[in-house]
């Protein structure tokens, strides 16, 4: 994708919505704050400025009224896009999403359809703290009916946006903060990326790194730093989480014999624990390793700068890993701020 204009993911997203905007009158964006100056972070600046307060408008503050007005739209043939700032006040709209917007369909017998798209921010970092971090994606995964997605890059952000904004069922789309400002190269028309298909961010031969969001940046640093001590990582950006492809993740593991999961949330009850059962499940005799995993420890996300820098895993903690699983004769000496397979965090807050 060199050849292509280098666009970050936050402007990527804004161009997908105004795509389909052009092509869609039953598209509408609603949140809070989304025709502000800053725009959702960038994301719906340009949206409200090409369409106005007609299709894209403020909300109040009743998170679970006003995503019933999006589950009405839908189900009456609109197309609702309903964004969050931070996913945490997805917690307060969980009675519709869950026991409406996921079940229509199914109660209906097909008759009716609930096709909107949520989009939702995971803050990380300058003290977000307990209420303003979390990534839910597991607690949205666990449903029928709703489909889940966390685009790694500005060109799958474009691409999965689309093909959500196509799909009948609903979509979460989960957004990671620190990902908005990255560039990659994003081309001008519209293309869609389906949902539940993996990407071989890197291949390699000694293990498996499936990666969610953000920690396929981390992934894939790490994987360079790995290569220059003679491990090869296969990284695979998962994208979707409801559904996820295990073909791809069962056919790379199977190749490697060793799987490290890496996600954005905690690693207890987490997508990373059904990957691992999965894998496990399937490639039980054919495993040179426990399934390992990275993420959050099983405890709320600190305020202070120098407690998140210890809470939070990165490429750091995924090189002492998976050095630890591919030479474990040697025993890669692990940092105090690894948090693998939710070990207790030993902190003091």
């Amino acid at each position: 994708m060199e050849h292509l204009r280098q666009l970050p993911m936050n402007l990527a997203i804004a161009e997908a919505t105004v795509q389909a905007m052009d092509s869609d009158p039953s598209i509408f964006v609603m949140g809070v704050g989304v025709d502000d100056p800053g725009g959702i972070f960038g994301t719906t600046r340009a949206v409200h400025d090409r369409f106005g307060d007609q299709r894209v408008f403020d909300i109040p503050l009743s998170e679970n009224a006003l995503t019933g007005v999006a589950v009405g739209a839908a189900v009456s043939g609109m197309r609702p896009i309903m964004v969050h700032a931070r996913c945490d006040f997805l917690l307060l709209t969980l009675d519709q999403i869950v026991n409406h917007g996921a079940k229509w369909r199914y109660m209906s017998g097909g008759t009716l359809t609930v096709p909107m798209v949520i989009r939702a921010v995971v803050g990380r970092g300058w003290g977000q703290a307990a209420q303003h971090s979390q990534s839910l994606q597991a607690t949205l995964a666990h449903f029928p009916g709703l489909q889940v997605i966390l685009p790694s890059n500005a060109y799958d952000a474009k691409g999965m946006l689309l093909a959500a904004l196509q799909s009948d069922l609903p979509v979460v789309m989960i957004e990671h903060r620190w990902l908005h400002n990255d560039k990659c190269g994003v081309p001008e028309e519209k293309y869609t990326i389906p949902i539940g298909q993996a990407r071989v961010a890197r291949e390699g031969k000694d293990i498996t790194l499936v990666a969610i969001s953000w920690m396929v940046k981390a992934a894939l640093e790490a994987a360079e730093t790995l290569s220059q001590q003679g491990i090869e990582v296969e990284v695979i950006d998962l994208r979707s989480v409801r559904p996820w492809d295990r073909e791809a993740v069962l056919r790379s593991t199977q190749k490697t014999g060793r799987l490290v999961v890496a996600d954005t949330a905690w690693t207890a009850f987490g997508v990373s624990a059904e990957i691992a059962a999965v894998v496990q499940e399937e490639l039980f005799g054919r495993l040179k390793a426990p399934v390992r995993r990275i993420g959050l420890p099983d405890t709320h996300t600190p305020c202070a700068p120098n407690l998140e820098r210890a809470y939070y895993p990165g490429a750091h903690e995924i090189v002492d890993l998976i050095g630890e699983m591919v030479r474990p004769q040697e025993r890669a000496t692990v940092s105090e701020r690894v948090l693998v397979d939710s070990k207790p965090f030993t902190g003091h807050f």
